[in-house]
């Protein structure tokens, strides 16, 4: 796999829409338990940058969100919209597709940062996929529920596939934005299947046709 170049970087847009995402997933497990706003503002922020700034500790860069208040806004926004959707959400079962959507995202912009920062691309892929799962799991303690990274669901393969096929194709010198589009339809589709074909990789001792899928 060829180096990157540390100027190697997505569009900002990328990553303000992963945070939003993962902001509503937040703010919606608040809504389950019926807290106040402020709270629903809690929950969406630390949903939304809990990943990201696991990341930037680890790899040694700047937290991303100190410096920019533009992501406690969108925290807010986003609890504000699920304050006065969140009936409407449920119904239609948002969160688990909202959450789809932020893991195969918020992968892909853990694998950009890492490479724009001279990481090495394989450990970059670890990165992406840690700062797609980590918000879900504090939205999950917070909230009191069993994380989904713990259940026989397809979820961390489908943020290591977004990573890796970003990583891959940026390699092969597509133009970040594609491939970061790419990677996340690629991790979105096998998270999609997941949840509506009930898909998940054989478990530890598990007979042959034994599992769901």
């Amino acid at each position: 796999m060829t180096p990157f170049e540390p100027a190697f970087v997505l569009p900002p847009a990328f990553d303000y829409a992963g945070v939003a995402v993962f902001a509503l997933t937040g703010s919606l497990a608040a809504a389950r338990d019926k807290h106040d706003i402020i709270t629903f503002w809690f929950f969406a922020v630390v949903t939304g940058v809990g990943g990201g700034t696991l990341r930037d500790l680890l790899i040694g860069a700047p937290v991303f969100w100190i410096g920019d208040a533009t992501y406690l806004a969108l925290g807010l926004a986003a609890a504000l919209i699920v304050w006065f959707l969140a009936p409407h959400l449920e119904r239609a079962k948002a969160l688990i597709w909202i959450d789809a959507v932020g893991l195969a995202v918020y992968a892909v912009i853990g694998a950009g940062k890492a490479i724009s920062l001279g990481v090495d691309p394989y450990v970059s892929i670890a990165m992406g996929v840690l700062t797609a799962c980590f918000g879900g799991v504090i939205r999950d303690v917070l909230a009191g529920q069993p994380s989904a990274l713990l259940k026989r669901e397809i979820t961390i393969s489908a943020a290591l596939l977004s990573a890796s096929g970003f990583v891959v194709l940026s390699a092969v010198g597509i133009e970040a934005l594609w491939a970061g589009v790419v990677g996340a339809l690629a991790g979105f589709g096998l998270r999609a299947g997941a949840i509506h074909y009930c898909w998940a990789l054989p478990a530890f001792g598990e007979k042959r046709g034994q599992g769901k899928a």
